[in-house]
């Protein structure tokens, strides 16, 4: 996933890796220090300048490890980690630590399609239902017209995020039920009408590796990207266990929490690379070249490269960051935003999981790549490194963006309090009275993708138990009527939810729809796509 607009972030979870790099360079080489000044690095960006951001950034945000690499002009300028692995842990982060990358994993989906392009075996505007006969949307004249281009540019109809209650929490959800229930998402706007952000096309796009090759979008992706890169990067989580590895952490409160890598496969191409400092510098390389290895090897042929940096949707520039960043314009094209940054073309893509964010841009004009990885979903951490580092490269004068994203960052967390507040306000002022007994709103209820919740009766009150996940159960409070607060026990979620019961004519509760509860809920939380009908009234 893309990380959200936010300056902290719960998750985006998706979907969203990192790489490292073999390319003889002193800075990429594990164990050796920084020198202390590079002539090809401008003043602000020079090794020592880097250090001292990092250090700031660690302590400001609260980051307990994280990596910086800088591609130029061909070479691999600087490649390090700083802090730790794992909070309180000795262990320390280094140019090949590998970081879950989230969303930044669709670029490469997009570069094993274009590796099948190039042979011919595939085209951007073949119709998927063509490829994957299977294959079904809500809407029947969508099915047959969306394209492979329309899987990877965020314009299908489906709304933000739609769908990924599927892959967070931690689910048991495979790949071919997730493709399967797209099927029972309604759309949110018009096909090809509008961007919204989604991570379930991208499985989709990942599944005709193997449908076109035989080969799983795994082995293909290892194979024959990640391994021909030499970085040791890892197309899935079950690739990296007993490595040199960063653990995800997310801050509940004022106390830092090491959380549990997702050990899910299902929603890989969309979300899974796990990579590193040096290999992401090796990967800004490739495609600041075009598709070319330093050997002249070819991954990919300029025309595809071209191809994914072309505007497919419009995409309208963040209104807290345009000004600052002199943006005019944003779009989408194959697993890239594209948008200027201070006078200069940016190719960007920011990633997530659940403890962990990933930032790349590139400058094609200026030959300049920056990545940033972290073990903490800190959204202002990542920028605050990227825009500290961008600048310099670009002529700016220098501005302090660590005190720019930490009081965005302290905004965040002010509206995301008051939300709280107005929402237990909301719930005492309701004055926490049902329509009904309790005992009537127990049940098992269904929702056509997502499956089955639990309502059951505990001791005095009401209890939501989601199927299919160990990680989303919690009390259910009274608002008013037929309205439910349901607050999750496991509160690293932060995605508490409203719950609103339905009675048919008969008087009896027939069904249930859900919303966030809070306005700054992580969107991959899309209680706003569910409609459960009641299938049993005895809880199970």
């Amino acid at each position: 996933m893309q990380v959200p607009r936010t300056a902290s972030t719960p998750r985006q979870r998706l979907f969203g890796g990192a790489l490292a790099c073999v390319l003889g360079l002193a800075l990429a080489t594990p164990g050796l220090a920084a020198t202390p000044t590079s002539p090809a690095l401008p003043v602000g960006a020079q090794p020592q300048d880097i250090d001292r951001l990092a250090a700031r950034i660690q302590k400001t945000f609260d980051v307990p490890g994280m990596s910086v690499a800088i591609v130029k002009d061909g070479k691999v300028l600087f490649a390090k980690g700083y802090g730790v692995r794992e909070a309180g842990k000795p262990d320390k982060v280094d140019a090949d630590t590998l970081f879950g990358i989230g969303s930044n994993t669709k670029a490469f989906t997009v570069a094993a399609l274009a590796i099948l392009v190039d042979e011919g075996k595939l085209s951007w505007d073949d119709k998927v239902i063509d490829r994957l006969p299977g294959f079904r949307l809500y809407d029947p004249y969508v099915t047959r017209e969306l394209t492979v281009r329309d899987l990877l540019t965020h314009r299908s109809g489906l709304g933000l995020g739609s769908g990924d209650l599927m892959l967070f929490p931690v689910s048991d959800f495979t790949r071919a039920e997730i493709i399967h229930n797209l099927r029972y998402l309604p759309p949110a706007s018009s096909f090809r009408s509008k961007f919204a952000y989604d991570n379930l096309l991208y499985i989709v796009a990942g599944d005709l590796v193997p449908a076109v090759t035989g080969m799983s979008w795994e082995t293909f992706v290892q194979t024959k990207i990640l391994d021909r890169l030499g970085t040791g990067c890892a197309a899935t989580v079950s690739l990296i266990a007993g490595r040199n590895v960063a653990m995800p952490h997310v801050v509940v409160g004022d106390r830092m929490t090491v959380v549990t890598p997702d050990p899910s496969t299902a929603y890989d191409p969309a979300g899974s690379i796990q990579c590193n400092a040096s290999g992401m510098a090796a990967w800004a390389e490739l495609q600041l070249a075009g598709g070319k290895f330093r050997d002249g090897s070819a991954l990919f042929t300029r025309a595809r490269q071209k191809e994914m940096w072309m505007p497919q949707t419009i995409v309208a520039p963040l209104p807290e960051s345009a000004a600052a960043t002199q943006t005019h314009f944003r779009n989408y094209g194959l697993a890239w935003f594209i948008e200027d940054y201070q006078g200069a073309l940016r190719i960007t893509h920011t990633g997530g999981l659940v403890g962990m964010v990933s930032y790349v841009s590139l400058l094609p004009e200026q030959h300049l790549g920056v990545i940033v990885l972290t073990n903490q979903q800190s959204g202002g951490a990542m920028s605050a490194m990227m825009q500290s580092l961008l600048d310099p490269f670009l002529g700016k004068p220098a501005k302090d963006w660590v005190k720019v994203w930490a009081d965005r960052q302290a905004e965040q967390a002010k509206l995301a309090d008051a939300a709280d507040r107005d929402a237990e306000a909301a719930i005492k002022s309701a004055g926490g009275r049902a329509f009904l007994p309790l005992d009537a709103y127990v049940g098992v209820y269904h929702d056509s993708w997502r499956g089955d919740v639990t309502v059951r009766k505990q001791g005095d009150k009401l209890r939501m138990v989601f199927s299919r996940t160990s990680d989303m159960a919690g009390d259910m409070q009274v608002m008013k009527g037929n309205v439910f607060a349901v607050r999750w026990d496991d509160k690293t979620l932060k995605a508490d939810a409203l719950v609103n019961f339905r009675t048919g004519m008969d008087g009896k509760v027939s069904g249930m729809t859900m919303a966030p509860l809070s306005p700054t809920t992580d969107f991959s939380f899309d209680f706003q796509d569910l409609d459960f009908v009641r299938t049993a009234a005895t809880a199970k």
